[in-house]
């Protein structure tokens, strides 16, 4: 869990960092609010303690900037001060602060605030509810296994390559992965309207069966975006509904539902498309035995520019190592 410091006393500073670091946190740290804000908005820390008299923005400031920003999740507030009158607190708690630490705190008191903050946090169920969904529409496939947990991690070690690359594409930032990572399961949601006689056919489809398996997408996408209309907050379900409708879309304009071609394909989408084929391929399906990872990297690099985007594809070379190990860990193995 990340942790964002904020104190423009440089002595205030080091001994926040200090007593966070040892509380087990990832800290960040910052010296004015709009240092601050700007580390909030690039790395999405979870918990944020905040002094309240600081220059170019203060505590009380900086809460209303993240709470008049701040989308589908959370971030706990902690506002560090010597003030400790009831108008104070009034004003802190109203601008948008959760809690309040009046100077001078010992390490003891500090913990057991942060923790009440991440106890909080571990309240918000949408990752539990969208891995519930998409088991849903998994468990009427037998065959895809721990496919689920493969492609979200394959999307975000994919992403990460991208981010930190030289060409980071300027639409891909820390918000995007995550929610990448968390709505990846979704892809295939659309799945529940297909009947079982395609869904679950063992051979091969005809071209009418072929076009009805393809509205899954267009089914998958609407369901999730009616969901977004409903609660505009929560904008990884955009995320979610785009990759559901364009990940079978190709770069050269040949995919479906609806034929985008190259940067027209949301950056998510083109991720996932790389994603749902590599893993397809490496794994055993009715059809096929599993392909080894270097025969799969080749089907890849062949479609470099037409099914794929060259970007996208480089980034897979970049962490190859890293799919290996994903697919290891997260195997599908034959219960006896």
């Amino acid at each position: 869990m990340k942790v964002l410091v904020v104190d423009d006393e440089y002595v205030s500073l080091t001994t926040l960092k200090v007593f966070v670091t040892k509380l087990g946190y990832n800290v960040l740290s910052a010296s004015d609010g709009k240092e601050a804000y700007k580390l909030w908005r690039e790395e999405s820390p979870e918990i944020v303690i905040t002094d309240w008299e600081m220059p170019e923005m203060n505590g009380i400031e900086l809460c209303s900037k993240i709470r008049n920003e701040i989308g589908d999740t959370y971030t706990y507030i902690i506002v560090v001060t010597g003030r400790d009158n009831t108008k104070d607190v009034v004003e802190g708690m109203k601008a948008g602060a959760d809690d309040y630490i009046t100077k001078p705190f010992n390490k003891d008191e500090l913990n057991v605030r942060i923790k009440a903050g991440e106890r909080i946090l571990r309240l918000q169920t949408k990752d539990i509810v969208i891995c519930s969904l998409a088991k849903l529409a998994e468990s009427r496939d037998e065959d895809t296994g721990q496919h689920l947990e493969r492609v979200r991690y394959y999307s975000k070690a994919l992403a990460d390559a991208l981010y930190h690359g030289a060409d980071r594409p300027p639409e891909l930032n820390p918000q995007l992965i995550d929610s990448i990572f968390m709505t990846a399961p979704l892809h295939d949601i659309g799945k529940v309207g297909i009947p079982d006689y395609i869904l679950l056919k063992p051979g091969l489809l005809s071209d009418k069966e072929f076009n009805i398996m393809k509205s899954h997408t267009l089914i998958g996408a609407n369901t999730l975006m009616d969901t977004y209309k409903k609660a505009p907050q929560a904008k990884y379900l955009k995320v979610a509904a785009e990759i559901a409708r364009h990940h079978h879309e190709k770069y050269d304009g040949s995919g479906y539902p609806d034929g985008l071609k190259g940067d027209d394909i949301d950056l998510s989408c083109r991720i996932f498309a790389l994603v749902d084929v590599y893993d397809a391929l490496v794994t055993k399906r009715p059809y096929k035995e599993p392909f080894a990872h270097d025969r799969a990297k080749s089907i890849i690099i062949d479609g470099k520019g037409s099914h794929f985007d060259p970007m996208v594809v480089e980034a897979f070379l970049a962490c190859e190592g890293r799919f290996q190990e994903i697919h290891e860990r997260y195997r599908d193995y034959e219960i006896k």
